[in-house]
C-alpha cells in the first residue's frame, strides 16, 4: 500500500512539473503576442491620430471653399448688376447693336493672322483687307463712343474690377477644393491602413487569449497535482508512523518475552550476564 502511494506521488511529482514547464512556455507565448498586439494597437493609434488631423484639414480647407464660393457668387453678382447698368446705357446710346469691343479685336486678329499664314489669291487678298480695315473702323468707332460716356467708362472699369476679383476667388476655389480632396485621399489611404493594422492586432489578441487560456488551464492541473500531492504526503507520512509505531510495539513485545524468560531463569537460580541485567532492566524487571 505505502508502494503504490510512494508510486502515485512520485507521478504526480513528475507530471506536475511537466504542468509547471507547459504553463510557463505558454506564458511566455501569450506574453509575446500581447507585446506584438499592444505594438500593432500602438501603430494603429497613430495612424488614426494622423488620419484624423488630415481630415481636420480637409474640413479646414472645404470651408475655405465654401467662404470663397460665397464671396465669388456675391461679386459675380455685383458685377453682373453694374453690367445690368451698362447694357441700359448702351441701349440709350444705340450701342448695343452689333458685336461688342472684344469680339471685334477677336475677329481682327483672326482676320490678320489668316493673311499672314495663308495663301490667297489677290481678289482674296483685297477682300480680306477690306474686312479688316472696316471691322477696325467699326472698333475704332465703338471705342470713341465707349470713351464719350464717362459714366460708362467708369461701369465697365468698375465691372472689370470686380470681375477680376470674383475670378481671384474662383481661382482660390480650385485652390482650397484641390487641397481638400488631397487631404481626402491621403486620410483615406492611412485609415486603410488602420483597419488592416486593427484587423492584425485582432488576429494577435484571439493568439494570445488561446495561449492564456492553455496556460491558465496548465497551470490548473499544477496546483491540482500539488494539491494531491500534499494529500498523499499526510496519508503517507500517517502510514510511516503507524508503520514505526508498530513496529516498535513488536520490539517491545519480544524483548518483554526475552527479559521474562530471563527473569524466570533467575528465579531458578540461574545466574545473569551483563546482557541478562541490561535487558531486565530495559523491560522494568529490575
Amino acid at each position: 500500500m505505502l508502494n503504490e502511494l510512494q508510486n502515485r506521488k512520485n507521478d504526480l511529482k513528475d507530471k506536475s512539473e511537466e504542468y509547471k514547464n507547459k504553463r510557463n512556455e505558454l506564458n511566455l507565448e501569450a506574453s509575446k503576442w500581447a507585446g506584438k498586439r499592444n505594438e500593432l494597437n500602438k501603430s494603429t493609434k497613430e495612424l488614426i491620430d494622423e488620419a484624423q488631423q488630415l481630415k481636420k484639414l480637409r474640413d479646414e480647407n472645404n470651408h475655405q471653399v465654401s467662404e470663397a464660393k460665397l464671396k465669388r457668387d456675391e461679386l459675380n453678382e455685383q458685377a453682373n448688376k453694374v453690367y445690368a447698368e451698362i447694357d441700359k446705357i448702351r441701349k440709350e446710346l444705340n450701342l448695343g447693336n452689333g458685336p461688342s469691343l472684344k469680339e471685334l479685336k477677336r475677329e481682327i486678329d483672326r482676320l490678320e493672322f489668316k493673311q499672314q499664314t495663308e495663301v490667297l489669291t489677290p481678289a482674296q487678298e483685297r477682300e480680306l483687307v477690306d474686312n479688316i480695315a472696316s471691322l477696325t473702323e467699326e472698333l475704332k468707332r465703338k471705342k470713341q463712343q465707349l470713351e464719350g460716356s464717362s459714366e460708362l467708362k467708369s461701369l465697365l472699369e468698375k465691372a472689370q474690377v470686380l470681375r477680376d476679383e470674383a475670378a481671384a476667388y474662383h481661382n482660390r476655389v480650385k485652390e482650397y477644393a484641390e487641397a481638400a480632396q488631397k487631404y481626402h485621399d491621403k486620410m483615406i489611404v492611412i485609415f486603410k491602413d488602420a483597419d488592416r493594422i486593427r484587423s492584425e492586432s485582432d488576429e494577435a489578441h484571439k493568439e494570445f487569449v488561446k495561449a492564456q487560456e492553455a496556460a491558465d488551464e496548465q497551470h490548473r492541473l499544477f496546483i491540482q497535482s500539488q494539491k494531491e500531492i500534499r494529500e498523499l504526503n499526510k496519508v503517507i507520512i500517517g502510514l510511516k508512523r503507524k508503520t514505526k509505531e508498530s513496529k516498535e510495539e513488536s520490539i517491545r513485545e519480544k524483548t518483554k518475552k526475552e527479559a521474562e524468560e530471563v527473569y524466570n531463569q533467575f528465579k531458578l537460580g540461574e545466574k545473569l550476564n551483563t546482557e541478562d541485567l541490561m535487558l531486565l532492566q530495559r523491560s522494568g524487571l529490575l
